[in-house]
């Protein structure tokens, strides 16, 4: 299968079909009808071989003529994204590139999800050789509070549920590093917003300290945290921008862009 995926060339090798990608591309660029003098110009296709593609186009409900010498793109390719985004799953997304940067980092790396006030270890990607002796479960779960992941999460919240979330959970502390006031989770929460990362500095247990960026969906909607844990005093700086790229990637994956709907990315810089 791989073979197989190496070997589709860059562009395609019939003409009419690259000339049909040129279209839909063009039709995408703007969310209002477009005419057809304008997509001929911008595509540099002639007016007749533009007219004959989008009328082959419309019969398959890919393009609509709202009226007559406009188009827009059609409802049959919401219906091939919806079923395309149904079978799209974080974890079959997340799996592989997880695998590449344990192998990157040595260290445990965790795909976690938020379950109410809860964060929710789905996946792991580990070896005996990393050294951690404390290993999150898969199925574990921790407060939101006093995990990266679950600032992540947090962050993404209106300072109101924020402090809905502290009022109910109290802000428990598990170690001498917990943070259990709201003002100091605050200020916290504030640079997860602007990094776009989050960080658990032995708050959750003693000797262990985690980074943690987000998955974002088509929606820009952050849908699961990946973070690497690892002993206090062997967290690398440097694995930063490999825990960034490995979240956009997977991101991606799930249809994620910086045009996606509430999408700004991630920033690359360390918080």
């Amino acid at each position: 299968m791989r073979k197989a995926q190496a070997d589709i060339p860059a562009t395609p090798v019939i003409q009419v079909i690259e000339r049909m990608f040129a279209l839909i591309d063009v039709l995408a660029s703007r969310e209002e009808a477009i005419s057809l003098k304008e997509i001929s110009e911008k595509t540099g296709l002639h007016p007749s071989t533009t007219h004959r593609i989008l009328n082959d186009l419309a019969v398959g409900r890919f393009v609509d003529r709202p009226e007559a010498g406009s188009y827009r793109l059609g409802m049959r390719l919401l219906e091939l994204g919806n079923l395309v985004k149904a079978r799209l799953n974080v974890r079959d997304a997340a799996l592989i590139p997880m695998r590449e940067l344990h192998r990157l980092t040595q260290q445990p790396v965790n795909l976690s999800l938020r379950q109410g006030d809860e964060i929710v270890y789905v996946e792991r990607a580990f070896s005996e050789r990393s050294g951690m002796q404390v290993v999150r479960a898969i199925g574990g779960r921790a407060p939101l509070h006093l995990t990266s992941t679950g600032k992540l999460f947090l962050a993404a919240d209106d300072p109101q549920r924020v402090r809905s979330y502290a009022t109910r959970t109290g802000l428990a502390g598990h170690t001498r590093n917990s943070i259990t006031q709201l003002p100091v989770l605050e200020r916290e929460l504030a640079k997860a917003r602007q990094y776009g990362i989050a960080r658990d500095n032995e708050e959750l247990e003693l000797g262990v300290r985690c980074m943690a960026a987000g998955i974002y969906d088509d929606q820009g909607k952050l849908v699961a945290g990946l973070s690497i844990s690892a002993p206090a005093d062997r967290l690398d700086e440097g694995w930063l921008p490999k825990l960034q790229a490995t979240a956009n990637q997977i991101s991606e994956a799930l249809g994620y862009s910086r045009t996606s709907p509430g999408g700004g990315g991630l920033d690359s810089r360390a918080g």
